[in-house]
């Protein structure tokens, strides 16, 4: 009883009739004190804060567990040292105060408990606590995708499923397993009393995206030839459609699919799998045919989308985004050539130089967001799978801080900034009721 009312306690500095919080870009914290005004400087405690956040998620009201999990996030975005050192004390509970969100919540809240937990995964690394993650989350976030359909929050566990699994996943049948329960999101298997509700272009693009993350770290020959030849067919299909974010998703996982020769293992698999008889030789040559027709089907449509004047799709700033990744597939697909990219992370360069890679760096960019290059700074996991190593002397000082770094820490409306006032709101109260007191016992 004394623990929940401490709880109750803590927590209301989080909460408030304030509705708008929502996951930002993280701010990044360089200094543990913050001035108040121009005479007065307050320690804060960032730890604190931290613990006082996850004592909110036992809160009843769900607006005071969404700003509680904002409040997480932009922490654990902000400084991995320090979310390093929250999980080795808090990280069975909070995986589990996040699964209890994922159970009960809104769809806000599904989504940042999902994101809490891509990024819980990210901070632990590989090991013992990343494979209880993954155990312990594929049943809610697969119940999570039948309740309800709103895009955001399918997008945000597709996004959890990949994440944690990329990071937990110990050998191949775990990756396959959660790559069969993402494309069961648009490919359902339907029973007598289930209806097919029709996808978002938004949730194919996260499924897309989130299957050709995890197909990045697989072998092609273990997945089936009946796999195969309904993602491939489906992937061709997506060229089509009208929405550019789709048409794009589905020509990056046709191009890991080609960089892997899974095309052609699967063609030549079918061609060779004749028993000698007749009607299964048909057979063979039938699939053997098909398979080398939809081969020239998808370079035609690569062809058609690298040079699209633009009046296909409403997202004309996408146009340019497509074009490129078009161009780029169809070198790659004629001449065997991948792109090789780089980009600058603290003064250091990142680079790649396949498919897999740039396939990765995307999707990992996107899910951190304003915390990609802290973590690339600073993640031994992530440097690791990017053979990143950045020079120390990026990592030290407010000066190196970039533009955004520094309007997000500045920004008052960053959920840690709020927590922030809140927090020394709550402490000037005390000290003047202690102040207070003193006075009268004088």
């Amino acid at each position: 009883m004394g623990k929940r009312k401490t709880q109750r306690k803590n927590a209301t500095m989080l909460d408030s009739d304030d509705d708008n919080s929502s996951v930002s870009s993280s701010s990044t914290t360089r200094s543990d004190r913050m001035s108040v005004s121009a005479s007065e400087e307050v320690e804060f405690n960032k730890d604190s804060l931290l613990d006082e956040a996850v004592d909110a998620l036992y809160e009843k009201r769900g607006s005071t567990r969404e700003k509680a999990l904002a409040v997480i996030i932009e922490a654990f975005n902000s400084n991995l040292q320090q979310g390093q050192q929250f999980v080795e004390r808090k990280f069975a509970t909070l995986l589990h105060q996040c699964l209890n969100s994922i159970k009960k919540g809104s769809s806000k809240e599904i989504s940042l408990a999902s994101h809490t937990i891509g990024l819980l995964a990210l901070t632990v690394g590989p090991g013992d606590n990343a494979r209880e993650i993954l155990e312990e989350s594929m049943i809610p976030l697969s119940q999570a995708f039948k309740s309800g359909s709103d895009p955001s929050k399918t997008a945000s566990l597709l996004e959890c499923m990949a994440v944690i699994t990329f990071v937990g996943g110990d050998d191949p049948e775990d990756t396959e397993k959660s790559m069969q329960i993402i494309w069961q999101v648009v490919h359902p298997k339907l029973g007598s009393n289930v209806v097919a509700v029709k996808p978002s272009a938004a949730v194919i693009t996260a499924v897309v995206s989130a299957w050709s993350f995890l197909l990045t770290t697989m072998d092609g020959w273990r997945l089936s030839p009946k796999l195969w030849q309904e993602s491939i067919t489906y992937l061709s299909s997506l060229l089509d459609k009208d929405d550019r974010s789709v048409r794009i998703a589905a020509g990056e996982a046709l191009a890991v699919i080609f960089e892997m020769g899974s095309l052609e293992k699967f063609a030549a698999e079918t061609k060779g799998s004749s028993d000698g008889s007749v009607s299964e030789g048909n057979k063979s040559k039938e699939g053997f045919s098909y398979i080398q027709g939809l081969k020239g089907k998808i370079l035609n449509q690569v062809r058609d989308l690298s040079v699209e004047a633009g009046g296909k799709g409403s997202a004309k700033k996408d146009l340019n985004n497509q074009r490129n990744l078009f161009k780029d597939v169809l070198e790659f697909l004629e001449d065997c050539y991948s792109p090789n990219t780089s980009m600058k992370i603290g003064g250091d360069l990142l680079q790649t130089s396949s498919w897999s890679q740039l396939i990765q760096l995307n999707f990992l960019r996107c899910f951190l967001a304003g915390g990609f290059t802290k973590h690339m700074q600073e993640n031994e996991f992530l440097q690791d799978i990017f053979g990143f190593t950045p020079n120390k002397r990026n990592l030290l000082g407010s000066e190196h801080m970039s533009n955004g770094e520094k309007r997000m820490y500045k920004s008052p409306n960053s959920a840690l900034n709020k927590a922030r006032t809140q927090l020394l709101n709550k402490q000037r109260m005390l000290s003047a009721v202690r102040t207070l007191g003193t006075m009268l016992l004088m």
